[in-house]
């Protein structure tokens, strides 16, 4: 009996283990792999740089982010500065990346996800309102939503759609979010299912939104660059 309740713990430990390990990019097994952006093997993540020709810059962007960005060349009126292993190299099997948004008031960054990363975000100026949708536990996708003042925090989980918008009519938002990944990914929801290169058929939008297929065709119409 003692053998086998043995068992058992050790077996649950190891799985809470590998639900902790699976949970963002993989541990390093060194100091630090340099992504080299000009080597052509591929492989998950990006392949080492010579540790003998890594310096300084390589973990190093002179970002700006102290500056504020202009909001005005989007549609849903706020602007994303990310920071990911492609603008520093060093961050290659980090599990880490960066991000400032610039809202501009009544400014939003829509719906969307990260596929490999969990976000945590952090508001420097202004007011968001802020959400995720939880996928369907029990055939309900439950929204969170809270309203965030300068120096507050809110988490969202990898993988969930979420989004902030900015409330007031008159004054801008920023926030810095820090994201479990080298490259977090990011699907804007309308962006995706509307803008998709080549069009998802009107047919399977239509009776998906159940709405006509003419309202489906105007929006897919619209121009859905990144934000």
């Amino acid at each position: 009996m003692a053998s086998s309740t043995t068992f058992l713990v050790l077996t649950t430990l190891l799985a809470l283990l590998t639900c902790q390990v699976i949970a963002s990019d993989p541990s390093p097994l060194q100091d630090f792999c340099v992504a080299d952006m000009d080597s052509h093997v591929r492989v998950n993540g990006f392949v080492c740089k010579d540790t003998k020709d890594v310096k300084a810059d390589d973990f190093f962007l002179a970002a700006n982010l102290d500056k504020p960005r202009d909001t005005t060349v989007s549609k849903v009126g706020s602007n994303v500065t990310l920071i990911n292993v492609m603008r520093i190299p060093g961050l290659n099997t980090l599990g880490i990346s960066l991000a400032r948004i610039d809202y501009a008031p009544q400014g939003e960054n829509p719906p969307h996800t990260h596929p490999h990363a969990t976000e945590i975000l952090t508001v420097l100026e202004g007011t968001l309102y802020v959400g995720f949708v939880t996928s369907n536990q029990n055939n309900v996708n439950k929204l969170f939503t809270k309203t965030l003042n300068k120096g507050d925090v809110f988490v969202f989980p990898e993988g969930l759609i979420h989004f902030q918008f900015n409330p007031h009519p008159d004054k801008p938002a920023v926030a810095l979010a820090a994201l479990s990944s080298q490259n977090p990914g990011a699907i804007t929801i309308a962006n995706a299912v509307f803008g998709s290169k080549p069009p998802i058929s009107d047919d399977v939008l239509a009776k998906a939104f159940q709405v006509e297929k003419k309202t489906v065709d105007w929006l897919q119409a619209q121009f859905w660059g990144d934000n």
